[in-house]
């Protein structure tokens, strides 16, 4: 049986999805520690960066190191 799509089959909601050989690969990969010196040099660029993205002149960029929901809750409770 041939597959259209090469790589291995996983449940990612929605899915299933197929995820290529070298996405798996890249994501063997450890990651970066965030107290790691060598992270300010990073992330600073990536302030300007996400301005441009986002098509924006004016405000504060933040960069929230967590997840989503992580960021939603601390948004909410840091307003009540």
């Amino acid at each position: 049986m041939t597959r259209k799509h090469p790589g291995r089959f996983h449940i990612a909601i929605p899915g299933p999805t197929n995820i290529p050989e070298r996405i798996l690969n890249a994501m063997h990969i450890s990651s970066e520690d965030q107290r790691n010196p060598e992270i300010p040099e990073l992330t600073i660029p990536l302030y300007k960066d996400v301005k441009k993205v986002f098509k924006s002149e004016k405000g504060t960029v933040f960069l929230f190191p967590g997840s989503g929901t992580g960021a939603w809750e601390s948004a909410i409770i840091n307003t009540m």
